[in-house]
């Protein structure tokens, strides 16, 4: 693990699913879209949140359509009774029109009820001819001298023997339930015979029905409610399961699908499952080809190193031959750590412990750099792990420890945490030295493959190259600033979190 020289400006940071700064599925995220506060495109709502809400909506709009037809209903049934009355005494009155001598016995208009008698009461009634001036009215004591109006609203036929129906107003503006009959006597003429009640009676009627029917539907919707929401998460259930289950996977906490769903899932779960298998198959295959590549090229190398060193072993042309077969064992070496970490960067369920792997570096380039007498400062959160091979996490920080070695002064500082919330949440490792530092234009060229600033430093070049290029295989990041320290940041993100143990 030997490092270039200094480090290097930023490269490329592909978007995540959860806009991390880390690829969660390899694919560049779309531009977001600006949202009212509170407001999510229902493609993006959960499958119990649209169930919840759809049931809702229906729900009250049935509800609410049943309380308008029944209260429409309730109240036509209310003023058909209260109608039904007014008739009963419009129809007396037209028996005393019909028949004189029984109402000269007993009294014209004489119905029984006090309450015509009584002024202003709301219950009124009246009898003449159409047009008629208020003198040749008869009316009830309950009028007071002021005819009864036809209803505003009248509804029915004006003729002889029909019945018309409405609302009026009193004269004290109370408002009034009003039927109308017209009376044919022959040659006598014809009579208008008027009745009315006063309608707040129906008004209470139907206060009392609304707020019964009311109270009824708010109970019955919020039982329809808590029953949506049960048969929802009984429903859900098994989604959820399979959720968990992937959930363990994807923490490294099992490596297939276990138990029984039902049959509608159970396919899935058995895709899955069959998925993985493909997958493990697909990166033990890498992994074999991978390692007889490395040996089908380092042998061949090694017979032409052991052959240029067999003859005259300082000559030009031994000298170059060996020069440059380092340069090509370590290319091969690069791009066949690259191929491997490639191949296992996607696999599921891979973890690495951070805080042993810092240890041990720490512990190693100690020994390395003994000479300089380092002092290493580490800031490890416990149960970090990262998200893949143990070896690309050797390979990435300790080159990073590598290069803040070769340049540091007295000082160097490893802090490892990690940040974000939910399902893409990512590992940071920033590692400081207190050396001279890199002026920001020159960090570019440290990145690229093989180039070196300063040749006094022992290394290959590929250090930082291989951090940067191993980080995008994880869709991570490699970034380098100025350290509080007076050296050179070097800051690395790459998909991790912290293990359950230390989560609880």
């Amino acid at each position: 693990m030997t490092g270039p020289g200094r480090a290097a400006a930023e490269t490329p940071r592909p978007t995540g699913p959860a806009d991390t700064g880390l690829v969660g599925t390899g694919t560049p995220a779309a531009p977001a879209r600006a949202w009212p506060l509170g407001w999510r495109p229902w493609r993006k709502r959960s499958i119990a949140v649209r169930l919840a809400v759809s049931a809702l909506i229906a729900s009250a709009l049935i509800l609410l359509i049943a309380g308008l037809i029944l209260s429409t209903l309730y109240r036509e049934t209310t003023e058909r009774a209260f109608d039904s009355r007014l008739l009963v005494y419009a129809n007396d009155l037209a028996t005393n029109l019909v028949s004189p001598s029984d109402s000269e016995a007993r009294g014209f208009g004489a119905l029984g009820d006090p309450r015509f008698d009584l002024p202003l009461s709301g219950w009124y009634w009246q009898v003449g001819r159409p047009n008629a001036r208020p003198r040749d009215l008869r009316t009830s004591r309950s009028l007071v001298g002021v005819p009864l109006q036809p209803p505003d609203d009248a509804v029915g036929e004006a003729g002889a023997g029909q019945l018309r129906k409405g609302y009026g107003k009193a004269q004290d503006d109370r408002p009034l339930r009003i039927i109308e009959r017209t009376v044919d006597l022959g040659e006598e003429g014809r009579y208008v015979v008027r009745v009315a009640g006063p309608s707040d009676e129906i008004d209470a009627d139907m206060r009392r029905f609304t707020l019964a029917l009311t109270t009824t539907f708010a109970l019955l919707g919020l039982s329809l409610g808590l029953t949506t929401l049960l048969q929802i998460r009984f429903g859900l259930a098994p989604l959820i399961k399979l959720r968990a289950a992937l959930g363990a996977i994807r923490r490294g906490e099992a490596d297939r699908i276990s138990g029984e769903y039902p049959r509608d899932i159970a396919p899935l779960a058995g895709e899955v499952n069959l998925l993985l298998e493909t997958n493990r198959e697909i990166l033990e295959r890498a992994r074999t080809q991978v390692g007889n590549l490395a040996h089908a090229l380092k042998t061949p190398l090694s017979i032409i190193v052991n052959e240029a060193s067999a003859g005259d072993a300082n000559s030009e042309l031994a000298v170059k031959v060996r020069e440059q077969a380092a340069v090509m064992r370590d290319q091969v070496n690069y791009h066949l750590d690259r191929a491997r970490a490639a191949a296992l960067a996607g696999a599921l369920g891979t973890f690495t412990d951070v805080e042993p792997v810092v240890a041990a570096l720490v512990r190693t380039f100690g020994k390395i750099f003994y000479d300089k007498d380092l002092t290493f400062e580490t800031s490890v959160t416990p149960g970090l792990r990262f998200r893949g091979e143990r070896q690309d996490f050797e390979e990435m920080i300790g080159n990073l420890v590598d290069n803040a070695a070769k340049w540091a002064h007295s000082r160097v500082s490893i802090r490892a945490e990690v940040i974000g919330q939910g399902e893409y949440p990512h590992l940071i490792v920033t590692v400081e030295d207190d050396g001279p530092g890199l002026p920001p234009e020159a960090r570019v060229a440290v990145l690229e493959r093989g180039r070196r600033l300063d040749e006094t430093k022992p290394g290959s070049g590929l250090g930082l190259s291989i951090v940067s290029d191993l980080a995008a295989l994880y869709r991570g990041r490699l970034r380098l600033d100025a350290a509080a320290l007076g050296g050179l940041r070097a800051v690395i993100e790459v998909p991790g979190d912290a293990s359950p143990a230390a989560q609880a």
